[in-house]
């Protein structure tokens, strides 16, 4: 991205408005065509919607929806591959999902960890349980980042800030994120537990991965077979450790 100190900023305030007047009117048009028992017992408003206005031209819908949910899951692969990314560069995951392609420039072990998460995913037989685990796994998480932003913000505030944004929109985004994670607890308790309970389990993983201070004996034997399983990996994805001093340059 070219200037992304002002492009960035300016792409969000741009776009978010855009995308909720289009979804507020949608849903506006929903409401004056199709009646709320029709809305109840409908599988797909959108798809009764496209067949009361569109008549043989209604399988726009859903194929413009799988459009639209296969480019928001190609985003969200690459974003979560870049957090794992992340976590690996400052040790707190392993070594291995921290390489980069030495062509592609991209994190490439780190993508397939999380195309092997996502195809665990799809084990379940129920899609609904799915989406709700799914969907309050995201607004807790991102919730939690963007709550952790603020707090730093009024901790530390002489942090190096690249892009900054007025206090009003992250504490918007925050409610928005509490709305969302009470909803889903309303809608679908079973798999909000399930989800926070295994967030929780990274709790322990995190103390005794890095927090805990092992052992000679234990952190010896940990890093050989760290340095296997790395150099294992940097030769099945042609891959390599990004150099702290490029990373920093292009940050």
């Amino acid at each position: 991205m070219i200037n992304p100190e002002r492009n960035l900023p300016l792409s969000i305030i741009i776009s978010m408005p855009i995308v909720t007047v289009v979804y507020v009117l949608t849903n506006l048009a929903y409401f004056t065509t199709i009646s709320p028992q029709v809305m109840i017992d409908s599988e797909a408003v959108a798809v009764s919607f496209g067949e009361y206005h569109l008549g043989v031209m209604s399988w726009l819908i859903p194929v413009f929806v799988g459009l639209s949910c296969f480019g928001a899951v190609n985003g969200s692969l690459f974003t979560s591959a870049r957090l794992f990314y992340a976590g690996a560069r400052e040790g707190q995951l392993p070594a291995a999902l921290g390489l980069v392609h030495t062509d592609l420039f991209t994190p490439v072990p780190s993508l397939i960890f999380t195309c092997l998460l996502s195809m665990m995913y799809t084990i379940s037989q129920d899609i609904f349980s799915v989406i709700n685990l799914f969907s309050f796994f995201t607004w807790l998480c991102v919730g939690m980042a963007i709550a952790g932003m603020l707090w730093l913000r009024f901790t530390k505030p002489n942090l190096r800030r690249p892009i900054k944004f007025p206090l009003f929109i992250p504490l918007a985004f925050v409610l928005g994120c509490i709305f969302m994670i009470i909803v889903s607890f309303w809608a679908a308790p079973f798999e909000c537990l399930v989800g926070s309970g295994i967030i929780l389990t990274g709790l322990p993983a995190y103390l005794l991965g890095y927090k805990w201070k092992k052992p000679h004996v234990v952190k010896k034997m940990l890093g050989e077979l760290k340095q296997i399983f790395t150099t294992f990996c940097q030769k099945i994805f042609m891959s390599v450790p990004e150099e702290r001093e490029q990373h920093e340059a292009s940050e």
